[in-house]
């Protein structure tokens, strides 16, 4: 969440940052009429009890001078009602205030570009070579492997669309996946843990998925409870509402989840295959560190990120995202998208991304430097999405005869 302090104080900054990211602007003169008018309430308030606090000292004077004090009571009880009155105004303007800005998204990072959408990311630099066949290479669900890997038509039986089964060797490779970016990422000095799937509101609040993303969610009937998107939101908030030292951070955690997406907003898009599921596999890196450390440890889970699939053998590029393409909690994103020969493209595996103080403002996750308690810095970053990296490796060490290779490094895992 935003500073609402630095909104009142610094509101036409705040919103051309925000225009970066094409927010509402009815939304931003909502916000903008709001600040205002607590401002001004605010203002009202201040005199009255300013008065109070004088008139209030009058009692031992009118003692001493032995004068009488019943006006004087009628006039403090009078002003009384009045600060209760402006109070309570105070009090609801702060609250619709506040209930705007949770829905308000992050401010991006002065690095971010201007652009609308994806078209307008910037490529950073590319890693590997995409390799080269001597036959023309088909799209995941096309290779004839022999052994069976994905069922599609079973996980819609039994579930619905965007659902699949994965059999055979497909399993355990899916299996090693988890396994070899788990351990690649602790030897990287992230540490493991393994946490819910299903969490309250006030986890998803604090990250930022609730209350504007609701519908992407699934939600337990009966319970204010829900699926997890990414193991990044149990993760962050295992620190939700605690003071930190200064000694205990950087955190660097690492989790393997499973993520459940409704994928609302993505009618239409990549109905074949496994690129865009409703259930999928992922391992997530999560940090908690201080504003001067952020930039540092947001760089190196890129490259931790990036060494992985380099490890794989896979080629894949970097992409600094837009205003317009970047998340609701990112101050700054940089997606990794690897290379699919079937569809002869680039496609998004991993987002590592920093919101600066967004999220810790919502879970008040706080560390104690010399006498002040600050807010930390968040970070995440898929290390990676293990669907898209194992169809990424059918398409990439496929053979001539429909088998597929299998990455050196994965054999002993497997």
């Amino acid at each position: 969440m935003l500073d609402i302090k630095l909104i009142q104080n610094d509101f036409e900054t705040i919103c051309a940052k925000l225009r970066k990211k094409h927010v509402d602007e009815t939304l931003l003169e909502a916000l903008r009429s709001l600040s205002l008018e607590l401002k001004k309430a605010r203002l009202e308030l201040e005199p009255l009890q300013a008065e109070q606090n004088a008139k209030s000292k009058l009692f031992p004077l009118y003692a001493k001078e032995g004068k009488d004090t019943t006006a004087l009571k009628e006039e403090l009880s009078l002003n009384k009602q009045k600060i209760a009155q402006e109070l309570e105004h105070v009090r609801t303007l702060e609250e619709k205030l506040e209930a705007l800005a949770v829905v308000i998204p992050n401010t991006p990072d002065e690095c971010v570009p201007e652009g609308k959408d994806e078209n307008d990311n910037i490529e950073l630099k590319r890693v590997l070579t995409p390799p080269t066949f001597s036959f023309t290479p088909k799209e995941h669900w096309d290779i004839d492997n022999k052994q069976e890997w994905i069922d599609f038509e079973r996980g819609v039986k039994l579930s619905k669309s965007r659902f699949s089964v994965l059999k055979n060797q497909a399993a355990k490779l899916e299996r090693a996946l988890i396994n070899y970016m788990l351990d690649f990422n602790t030897k990287r000095g992230f540490h493991e843990v393994a946490v819910p799937y299903i969490v309250n509101r006030e986890t998803l609040m604090g990250t930022g998925q609730l209350p504007k993303f609701e519908d992407d969610l699934f939600k337990i009937e009966g319970e204010d409870l829900f699926l997890i998107p990414t193991a990044e939101v149990p993760v962050t908030n295992l620190f939700r509402d605690e003071i930190l030292t200064k000694e205990e951070l950087p955190l660097k955690m690492t989790a393997y989840s499973a993520c459940f997406r409704k994928e609302a907003g993505s009618a239409g898009k990549d109905t074949r295959g496994m690129i865009r599921q409703h259930q999928f596999d992922k391992v997530e890196l999560v940090c908690i560190t201080t504003p001067e450390q952020s930039e540092v440890i947001f760089e190196e889970m890129l490259n931790c990120a990036s060494d992985l699939l380099t490890s794989l053998g896979l080629a894949h590029r970097h992409l600094l995202l837009c205003g317009g393409d970047l998340g609701f909690s990112a101050a700054k994103t940089v997606d990794l998208e690897v290379w699919f020969p079937g569809q002869n493209r680039y496609r998004e595996i991993s987002s590592v991304s920093n919101t600066h103080d967004f999220q810790a403002r919502r879970a008040k996750i706080r560390f104690k430097d010399e006498k002040a308690n600050r807010l930390v810095h968040t970070l995440n970053g898929s290390s990676l999405a293990v669907g898209r990296t194992l169809i990424a490796i059918m398409e990439n060490y496929q053979q001539e005869d429909g088998t597929i290779a299998i990455p050196e490094v994965l054999k002993e895992y497997m």
